[in-house]
């Protein structure tokens, strides 16, 4: 569902709800591997934030590396990038020589094995299914591609169609064994889809990467999926703008977001189908059939971008007295909610523990109430 920079990186803002502040970034380059001309000014000693971008998984990526020397940084972007690459070829939707489109395929006929890395976000999304007591679903598959949301074109189905493929919704269908690794579809016609939370192992394991190369300061960005290292030449932590998700200003606040956390937003943003004068996103609650609603924008930090991609969207499905009460529950969990208002103004939840870290932006006080729960 997801997630972006110019420092602030507003290529990214197009595509999901966050922007990092203080760096740059470069919409629409090729994938290859050449530092970014946008750096942050040095500071002693020369240190500055140079930007590796690509194009990958659908989206942009950029791999933001404090460095002095940007062509002895190059190979370590290069390897972190590798991930991506990686990942997408395991989990992607679009292809049918993806080891998803492999379970999707084999699933229904028997025990399948797993490709190791698609079984650790197996595991996750079926942990954080259970936690989120099921607004969070890989198996919506068949309603993202009813919807148009995969494969287009977007459309509002009719309820008879919504019906006919709503008795395959739910991950109680799916047996995962753990210990061998192998994925069962308990029901003719399942179909998984992991573009809830691959993007962020893919930023999770990019991250590894860099730390396990010695990289000491790094934020990593996959369509607005974060993982920061470290910090930024010029300040103390990383500061991330969350995009404003009705679009009237770029961003309406800023949190700070610490070495080793992650962090993600959902929302509808450009994501949506609109018809009779209704606006429906593309988060589905798979409870229900149809598209999420009552919140209109989730932004959650966690100590993976796994974890946070994951979560931003079951908080999204939650709505947001549920979603608080969950986020309270999952103290390794931190969040920030927008319910629109009735008067215009919309309400701004921010968790209690970010108080210190979140500052709403000028321009957007008289856009949105900030509460603390």
């Amino acid at each position: 569902m997801r997630k972006i920079a110019r420092f602030i990186v507003t290529h990214f803002a197009a595509l999901i709800g966050l922007f990092a502040i203080g760096g740059a970034g470069i919409p629409g380059v090729s994938t290859q591997l050449k530092p970014s001309s946008e750096t942050i000014p040095t500071s002693p000693p020369g240190r500055r934030t140079v930007v590796y971008p690509m194009r990958t998984m659908g989206t942009y990526a950029n791999v933001n590396l404090v460095t002095a020397d940007s062509a002895a940084s190059a190979p370590n972007a290069q390897r972190a990038h590798a991930n991506f690459a990686r990942v997408d070829s395991l989990m992607s939707n679009w292809t049918t020589t993806s080891e998803v489109a492999r379970l999707n395929r084999g699933g229904g006929s028997g025990a399948t094995p797993v490709h190791p890395e698609v079984a650790v976000v197996l595991d996750e999304a079926i942990r954080v299914w259970r936690e989120s007591d099921g607004a969070q679903d890989i198996t919506v598959e068949p309603l993202v591609r009813l919807w148009g949301f995969l494969g287009g074109p977007r459309r509002v189905p009719s309820p008879s169609e919504v019906d006919s493929v709503f008795p395959r919704i739910g991950s109680q269908h799916l047996a995962f064994d753990r210990s061998s690794r192998t994925l069962r579809y308990e029901k003719r016609g399942v179909q998984i889809d992991l573009g809830g939370i691959a993007k962020g192992h893919a930023v999770d394991a990019a991250a590894e990467t860099l730390d396990a190369l010695g990289v000491r300061d790094a934020l990593v960005d996959l369509s607005g999926n974060m993982f920061a290292l470290g910090s930024p030449p010029s300040s103390k932590p990383w500061r991330i703008g969350i995009r404003d998700p009705r679009d009237r200003i770029a961003y309406f606040a800023r949190l700070q977001l610490f070495s080793r956390q992650a962090i993600a937003t959902s929302g509808k943003y450009e994501q949506f189908v609109a018809a009779d004068g209704e606006t429906y996103g593309h988060i589905m609650d798979p409870r229900t059939g149809r598209p999420a609603a009552g919140l209109i924008s989730v932004t959650v930090i966690a100590p993976s971008a796994m974890a946070a991609d994951a979560w931003d969207t079951g908080l999204f499905v939650l709505g947001a007295d549920a979603a608080k009460r969950k986020a309270l529950a999952h103290p390794e969990l931190e969040v920030v909610l927008v319910e629109p208002g009735r008067d215009g103004i919309d309400t701004v939840w921010v968790e209690r523990s970010l108080e210190d870290r979140f500052s709403l932006e000028a321009d957007a006080r008289a856009l949105f109430r900030v509460e603390y729960f």
